[in-house]
């Protein structure tokens, strides 16, 4: 029975040893009193926890192991704050200024590490070649041309030791092998991305560098032999396996974002045939897409703060065809789209149809300002891409368009505003 009793404390203790806490102190004039914890999965954010504000200060208990990107997102004023966990505590500062968030002041060591080199990287990659060429011009002592120097060397120097801090190492080296903006870059291969995706840890999945190196590794080859391509990599990753069901993930979301609608089918339809047991990422990207394909019934909202209607929800809407479209007051082709909507609506509204546009804006001004020039149903809830409609109705650019009949079954799904008309004969 000692035995026993021995291992059960030896698993608590282990479990108390996974478990790492956030702490987060704020000036007393910040407002908000909710936040919400994320981990990464790919480029997804995952749901980890919520927690509400004791005094001046949120402590979040993480209960898992995790190491990678991690965000804070506070709904009340849309703001949002990343950061890393090196499976250890974390503690953080704010200076904030009428609710927003100006300045983050990282206490805990990974963090301030992270931040260090993410700074130099930024200036390295921007900065640092028109300093090489101000320097020129400054071959004296004075304090500028020494300040000058004093920052070439400083974002010139050697990498500091990362052996503590194994998630900064991974993150920090392979986004300089794979995505910083150099020469060196165009070198690399289609095979040494295959390697990095293969032999990758499970810092991959949480790093944040997934989705833009799939992109470069399609950016490495023809459009010729893109498919091809594709094809080569998902069979090295092997997408009968988490990793390789992640990578088809991305994959699929890369193709949709892109507007490459035979080659998000084709690997969307393979997704689709998989026999074997498929992870939460790739079953999610499945649905949503079944979702909101032609001939599905397209999945309800209840609105929010809806203008210029009685209705609760989009079922609500009594109208022989709706018009979905998802936009925002500071995407350029939504200005250049909208008015040609505007210059139809009546006729639309003539065949009984209806426009239900959501915004995916996070300034409540900005929203009201165009919305009001907006003659149909508009609503928001002011979170840009972290609104639940940009999951729900797979949206990942701005303006997007659904056309609904009368039972809100989808029956297209217009590229263009001169799509929409078309295909209403309203040309």
């Amino acid at each position: 029975m000692k035995k026993v009793i021995f291992i059960l404390s030896l698993l608590a203790v282990n479990s108390y040893e996974a478990q790492f806490k956030i702490n987060v102190e704020v000036p007393s004039s910040f407002t908000p009193k909710e936040v919400y914890l994320y981990t990464l999965n790919g480029s997804k954010d995952v749901l980890n926890s919520k927690e509400i504000k004791k005094g001046n200060s949120w402590q979040i208990n993480v209960s898992k192991p995790y190491s990678g990107m991690m965000k804070l997102y506070f709904p009340e004023t849309n703001a949002s704050v990343n950061f890393i966990s090196e499976n250890k505590d974390v503690k953080m500062k704010f200076e904030t200024e009428k609710d927003k968030i100006v300045n983050i002041d990282y206490i805990d060591e990974a963090n301030y590490v992270m931040d260090q080199i993410q700074d130099i990287q930024k200036k390295k990659e921007y900065i640092l070649p028109a300093l090489y060429q101000i320097k020129e011009y400054y071959k004296t002592k004075s304090d500028f041309a020494t300040a000058l120097n004093n920052e070439v060397l400083r974002l010139s120097s050697a990498a500091p030791d990362l052996t503590k801090f194994p998630f900064v190492a991974y993150y920090g080296t392979n986004y300089n092998k794979f995505l910083e903006k150099s020469a060196n870059k165009s070198a690399v291969t289609q095979d040494q991305i295959i390697d990095f995706l293969t032999k990758s840890n499970e810092f991959l999945e949480s790093s944040s560098l997934l989705k833009p190196v799939l992109v470069a590794y399609l950016n490495a080859g023809s459009t010729a032999s893109l498919s091809a391509d594709v094809d080569k990599m998902l069979k090295a990753v092997n997408v009968e396996t988490p990793r390789g069901q992640t990578v088809l993930s991305e994959i699929i979301e890369i193709f949709d974002t892109y507007a490459m609608q035979d080659l998000k089918d084709k690997y969307l339809t393979e997704a689709k045939n998989l026999k074997c047991t498929i992870n939460e990422r790739l079953k999610n990207t499945i649905a949503t897409n079944i979702n909101t394909e032609v001939g599905a019934t397209f999945p309800n909202y209840v609105f929010n703060r809806a203008s210029n209607t009685k209705a609760k929800s989009i079922y609500d809407v009594k109208a022989d065809k709706k018009i979905i479209v998802f936009w925002a007051s500071t995407c350029s082709h939504c200005e250049a789209e909208l008015p040609k909507i505007i210059e139809k609506y009546n006729a639309i509204k003539g065949l009984k149809g209806e426009v239900i546009a959501f915004s995916l804006d996070s300034d409540a001004l900005a929203y009201e300002n165009k919305a009001k020039m907006l003659p149909w149903i508009n609503d928001s809830e002011l979170k840009g891409w972290n609104s639940s409609f940009s999951d729900t109705y797979n949206v990942h650019a701005t303006p997007s368009y659904y056309i609904l009949d009368g039972n809100n079954k989808i029956i297209a799904k217009p590229d263009h505003a001169a799509d929409v008309i078309s295909y209403l004969k309203l040309n």
